[in-house]
């Protein structure tokens, strides 16, 4: 019976030692700001960015010759009014 509890018990600490180990690896992890890739990072799928305009700010040059363009709409009316 004591050869019975031994097993017993040498299983159990096994068992409990698998669980701790299998929870301490395999996972995502930031280590001093930088994450370090998961276990399946081999397989994840790739993202895709498609290419988009080289030139990344065209609703900003929309926007100042708007502006441009009303400011001299502006200073043309000054310039009848004057």
């Amino acid at each position: 019976m004591s050869i019975r509890l031994m097993t017993r018990s040498t299983l159990a600490l096994l068992g409990g030692g698998l669980l701790v180990l299998s929870s301490l690896s395999g996972c995502q992890a930031t280590v001093n700001g930088q994450t370090l890739p998961s276990w399946a990072y081999l397989r994840d799928d790739v993202q895709y960015f498609p290419a988009g305009e080289e030139f990344l700010l065209p609703n900003q040059v929309r926007a100042l010759e708007e502006y441009k363009a009303s400011q001299a709409s502006f200073e043309n009316d000054l310039d009848v009014i004057q």
